[in-house]
């Protein structure tokens, strides 16, 4: 916004409450992604980005996707997911294969060695999911929490 002399407006500043709160929220979340990082490379020589690649496409229909809607599903950008999607394949767990309907277009899809490293690594990844936040609430935070991310994600999705 502009004032009367073309010139921008203050923000609203946060208030101490709500920079209390966005601190929080943004320093937990970053803690929490390392966590999860960490446990995964050391537990199954994964990253957090390749277990949601390799989880994304176990879901799939035929455990394929594009790999723009991969990227989508990711919130990575289409090179970040180029990236992953090499080293996983380089590792056995995907493979590449073109687009039936779109020849121009790459799918990646998952692979039986894909499916037994997702398999493999799961149980200790949700045990530190649990560990991290899920056991850290009481089942009124986690319906809080959960609307409070649906809300900001429905937000962010109009943009």
């Amino acid at each position: 916004m502009r004032d009367d002399e073309g010139h921008p407006e203050d923000p609203a500043w946060l208030t101490g409450p709500e920079q209390a709160a966005w601190r929080a929220y943004l320093d937990s979340t970053r803690m929490l992604f390392a966590s999860l990082d960490r446990q995964l490379a050391s537990d199954s020589d994964l990253t957090l980005t390749d277990y949601d690649i390799l989880v994304r496409l176990s879901e799939a229909p035929e455990g394929r996707l594009r790999m723009r809607e991969l990227a989508d599903l990711t919130l990575s950008t289409r090179s970040g997911v180029t990236r992953a999607v090499t080293r996983a394949e380089q590792a056995g767990w995907v493979r590449r294969v073109e687009c039936e309907e779109d020849r121009r277009g790459m799918n990646a899809e998952l692979t039986p060695a894909g499916r037994a490293k997702l398999a493999a690594s799961a149980p200790g990844h949700v045990r530190a999911v649990r560990e991290m936040l899920i056991d850290q609430l009481t089942p009124e935070q986690l319906g809080q929490l959960t609307e409070i991310g649906r809300q900001v994600q429905e937000k962010l999705s109009a943009r």
